[in-house]
């Protein structure tokens, strides 16, 4: 909203506003602002008025003058989206300032439009601030479609793929077994245990760190203090600068949102530089390294890549995976704590497939189709993202009689595709493992238009590069915490339990997460502990 002019100060012009912060504008200043807003003004008549094809949008919201829809685009935008999906249908047009956005709401609009149309719907919107300022137009995720998106998008696929996950394997099930110690010794840090992995696992798995101990460790804060700063700023509605875009040509000097994103990018850049290049001393010196780090500095020039890509390369895996596990992590033992049930017959498949003599690992994997439905239930009930990273078209486009202008934002409506019942059936928002098998027991995707029962990684080429590392992650971290303990609620003052809230979320940005809660974690049957210190030891040799 707008300030209102202090009398002691008439020479400025103060505006405040709870997506860009305050800016001071001095009287020339002003001048150029009411230029660019009538500019822009006479561009959105023009072209409304001179392209016929746009009386064929899709339909939406009406929005303000000028400024569109963008004053509704705050706040938990998700539940917002889901309501325009009532009204509207399958397709939403908005607009803010003067950039098209279409709101995506089922799995076959989605399906459509982001994998069969990929060479149309592949792009990505400069997001000013989180992409161009805070990460120097290299954080992959957020990359355009260009050739050095696809260098370093083809360098991780290799990576981080399928046929390469397995020299992970390893490193992840330390760090589940020290995940399950930390729970069974102190159950009421639960959040912290669970961050303490995420963190250390990433750090691990791209750069081959030591385990980190403690969430004071400095290399948790930073990478905590990275991941609040650009969820924040890649959130739809965060900066005002993203649908007004001639304001990232406002001075630093005046803009608070600037000079903090540039200040975020040259700590980082530093940061991140400085871990490869550990790596890359470590590698000089004759040590052999199995990380994503040390992969990218082996095959760097093959992969056709610079140094500063591969940095950014191995920086987008690092960050891109902590916050989505402990987050899925964390919503799985919401799951456990308030459906017994469930976790029983999950135990169950446990001792009848690993026994209670030594913990489980991946080679169990195929035999152990309950948890893996768990998993993947877990992924479709509390999706962590419940709006997906944006897409953007590179031409003009049409579907079903509606026209979809070049430059256009797509927004997958992840959560509402995640629960939407005529896809899933019935009580699409409770948690049933059983959706993802057959009457046998096996494991099965019976849903079209999805990616393993679930759209929480994503669509097309944009589809979530680090997906196989991240199930493998969640999968022995479910399943040894399910092997070696029992999860249940705390009891109040009068003996009664005390369940999480289910439905209630903490908005983290880009991710929805549980609110707070206590519960109970002990081992399940005797000698647990002692199988866990034991397997603990052997990944420590």
């Amino acid at each position: 909203m707008l300030g209102i002019r202090d009398a002691t100060q008439p020479a400025a012009f103060h505006v405040t506003s709870t997506l860009f912060g305050p800016l001071d504008f001095q009287p020339h200043s002003q001048v150029i602002m009411y230029l660019f807003i009538g500019l822009s003004t006479l561009w959105l008549v023009l072209r409304a008025f001179g392209d016929t094809r746009r009386r064929s949008l899709p339909p939406g919201p009406r929005g303000i003058p000028i400024l569109g829809n963008v004053f509704q685009l705050t706040g938990d935008v998700f539940l917002t989206f889901h309501k325009w999906k009532r009204k509207f249908g399958p397709l939403v047009y908005l607009r803010a300032g003067g950039q098209d956005i279409l709101l995506l709401n089922t799995h076959e609009v989605a399906f459509e439009l982001l994998d069969r149309r990929a060479a149309i719907y592949s792009g990505r919107p400069k997001l000013i601030v989180a992409s161009e300022l805070m990460t120097g137009g290299l954080f992959m995720p957020l990359q355009s479609d260009n050739d050095a998106w696809r260098r370093m998008r083809r360098a991780s696929h290799e990576h981080v793929g399928p046929s390469a996950v397995h020299q992970y394997r390893s490193t992840q099930m330390k760090e589940a077994t020290i995940m399950v110690e930390g729970l069974l010794r102190e159950a009421n840090t639960w959040r912290d245990e669970l961050e303490r992995m995420s963190v250390s696992l990433a750090m691990g798995v791209v750069y081959r760190q030591p385990t980190i101990t403690s969430l004071k460790d400095p290399r948790a804060t930073h990478l905590n203090d990275f991941l609040h700063d650009f969820t924040l700023a890649a959130s739809p509605g965060a900066h005002l600068v993203e649908y007004i875009t001639w304001m990232k040509y406002l001075p630093a000097s005046i803009a608070k949102w600037k000079r903090d994103a540039l200040n975020r990018y040259h700590h980082d850049w530093l940061y991140f530089k400085n871990m490869y290049m550990t790596v890359e001393d470590r590698i000089r010196n004759g040590e052999h390294i199995a990380s994503l780090a040390a992969s990218l500095i082996r095959d760097r020039k093959q992969l056709g890549l610079s140094e500063k890509e591969a940095v950014w390369t191995a920086a987008a895996i690092y960050g891109g995976g902590a916050e989505t596990t402990m987050t899925s992590l964390s919503w799985f033992l919401v799951t456990m704590v308030s459906h017994p049930d469930i976790q029983r017959k999950a135990q169950n498949e446990l001792d009848a497939v690993v026994g209670q003599r030594r913990m489980p690992n991946f080679s169990d994997r195929e035999h152990l189709p309950y948890i893996d439905a768990c998993l993947r239930e877990t992924l479709r009930w509390k999706g962590v993202t419940p709006v997906g990273v944006v897409h953007q078209t590179a031409e003009d486009d049409w579907y079903e009689g509606y026209f979809i202008p070049k430059g256009t934002i797509c927004i997958p409506n992840q959560r509402s595709m995640n629960r939407d019942p005529d896809v899933y059936g019935p009580g699409v928002n409770e948690f049933k493992p059983e959706r993802h098998l057959d009457n046998n027991g096996r494991l099965v995707c019976p849903f079209p238009n999805t990616h393993d029962g679930h759209v929480s990684y994503g669509f097309g080429r944009r589809i979530c590069v680090g997906r196989y590392i991240a199930d493998d992650t969640l999968f022995i971290a479910m399943a040894s915490l399910l092997w070696a303990a029992t999860i249940a609620p705390v009891e109040d003052a009068d003996g009664n339990p005390v369940m999480p809230d289910t439905e209630g979320y903490e908005n983290r940005g880009l991710v929805l997460s549980p609110l707070p809660f206590e519960c109970s974690v002990k081992p399940r049957f005797p000698g647990a502990e002692e199988i866990i210190s034991y397997t603990r030891e052997m990944f420590e040799e």
